[in-house]
């Protein structure tokens, strides 16, 4: 049995506790919230303990989520560092390094670093994972443990692979969000009215990506097989290429980690308290 505190009961913090309750029925819950409507949405779902400060439960626990908004991080580990002695302290604020959580925790080590994404809240999400070599295995587990519940894990080699999990998997349901849009607007243009057009965008790159994760086989060779020589796939295929879709994607996903590193130096000048 884990017990885990979620310090921010938002979305990814609901998320996880439902992923973990329906995975492992012997967890135990504690969610710190300044918001008495989410705590009492919270307990009232998934019968967790709550409060709206820091209390004796914290130091009690196997596994401390930070859940909040990045920049009142720094606030939060000004109260948190007291509670600590071995927990394995979770952040999943985007864009605060590693070493600066550590300093505002007065040089607290057993850190992880996650770069969830907004599937998790389906169950189908994919994390990214962080920790540096004094972590140990024992910790790590743990939280590859929790961000399983809802999705696929990674670790990475280095932090900086972090911001490249964000361009990837972090920002990327918002790509393919932006696909079926497209596709809903082409149906439209075709002569489909919105409910339809929607329907035949949401329904086929549902279907692709159950077809891709089910066959186990590439992307590439799944196009190959759909694009007939001299047919209309082919057609449209040749239009994407032409039109460089493929290296646009490419270069919005550099921008998005140039965006995350930018953010991250922003926050390694924030002074320790």
């Amino acid at each position: 049995m884990s017990k885990i505190v979620f310090i921010g009961g938002g979305n990814m913090a609901r998320a996880l506790i439902s992923g973990l309750s329906s995975a492992v029925s012997d967890n135990s819950f504690h969610v710190i919230d300044k918001s008495d409507e989410i705590l009492i949405a919270l307990r009232e779902d998934f019968g967790c303990t709550v409060s709206s400060e820091m209390d004796e439960t914290v130091k009690n626990a196997d596994v401390i989520v930070i859940a909040v908004k990045p920049h009142i991080v720094n606030e939060v580990c000004g109260v948190l560092h007291p509670f600590l002695s071995d927990q394995v302290v979770i952040s999943i604020a985007s864009a605060v390094p590693h070493e600066k959580i550590s300093q505002w925790l007065h040089g607290y080590t057993t850190l992880v670093r996650a770069m969830p994404n907004t599937p998790a809240l389906v169950r189908a999400g994919m994390t990214g994972l962080f920790a540096p070599a004094g972590v140990d295995d024992s910790a790590r587990n743990l939280a590859s443990n929790v961000f399983r519940s809802v999705g696929e894990v990674i670790w990475c080699g280095s932090e900086s692979m972090i911001d490249s999990v964000t361009a990837i998997s972090g920002s990327g349901p918002a790509y393919v969000f932006y696909l079926v849009e497209s596709m809903m607007e082409a149906g439209r243009r075709l002569g489909f009215d919105n409910n339809q057009a929607r329907m035949l965008a949401e329904a086929t790159a549902v279907g692709a990506m159950e077809l891709l994760r089910q066959s186990g086989e590439s992307a590439t060779l799944l196009r190959t097989r759909v694009t007939s020589k001299g047919g209309t796939t082919a057609a449209a295929i040749s239009t994407l290429e032409h039109l460089s879709v493929m290296e646009a994607v490419v270069r919005a996903a550099f921008a998005a980690r140039d965006w995350a590193v930018e953010m991250r130096d922003q926050y390694e000048q924030v002074p320790t308290q």
